[in-house]
């Protein structure tokens, strides 16, 4: 499977496994010099790897994912990785909404992430900011969330911020759940 292809099949089970809606999210790919990045309101239900949009430091694709400068941005930061998703999950964004970090209770999300930089950027702030803080924290870690948006993965294959992505929102899930037991 080509790498544009796999990009798609992850972004597409970012939608079926309850990680983004219908429309939400982005997700990019570097190949050389090229990044190659999700359509801007796209459907994760039907997008292939035709409709991906190119994109480099010098120029952002036409129609690319309004975070495609972030995608960049993390790539120059970081120049190991080679993927990033971008997600909404619920009980990760539900459980970083008024903390520094996220540190997971359970022994997986331990194992993983020890903790996870939760980074606060100002709705009115997002478009002039985001790239720059993103990136200088995803350059140090394989996983932040931004308060009340969603995670960013970065890691060296696609697959590997799947995992990342997966495995906070569990993480989050399983806290949520030890609160409402009074177990944490």
């Amino acid at each position: 499977m080509n790498i544009k292809d796999e990009l798609v099949r992850h972004y597409h089970w970012l939608r079926v496994y309850g990680l983004n809606d219908s429309h939400s999210g982005n997700a990019s790919i570097l190949d050389g010099d090229t990044v190659w990045v999700t359509p801007t309101g796209c459907c994760a239900d039907t997008l292939t790897s035709g409709d991906l949009i190119a994109c480099s430091d010098a120029q952002i694709g036409r129609g690319a994912s309004f975070d495609a400068r972030l995608h960049v941005a993390v790539y120059a930061a970081n120049p190991r990785m080679r993927a990033i998703l971008h997600s909404h999950g619920p009980y990760t964004v539900a459980m970083t909404m008024d903390n520094e970090e996220f540190v997971p209770a359970d022994f997986e999300g331990q194992y993983h992430f020890g903790r996870v930089p939760v980074i606060t950027i100002p709705f009115e702030a997002y478009k002039e900011t985001a790239a720059e803080r993103v990136a200088e924290v995803l350059a140090e870690v394989p996983i932040a969330v931004v308060r009340g948006h969603g995670v960013f993965a970065a890691a060296e294959t696609v697959n590997l911020a799947y995992k990342w992505t997966c495995s906070l929102e569990l993480s989050a899930k399983t806290a949520f759940i030890a609160q409402q037991a009074g177990k944490i």
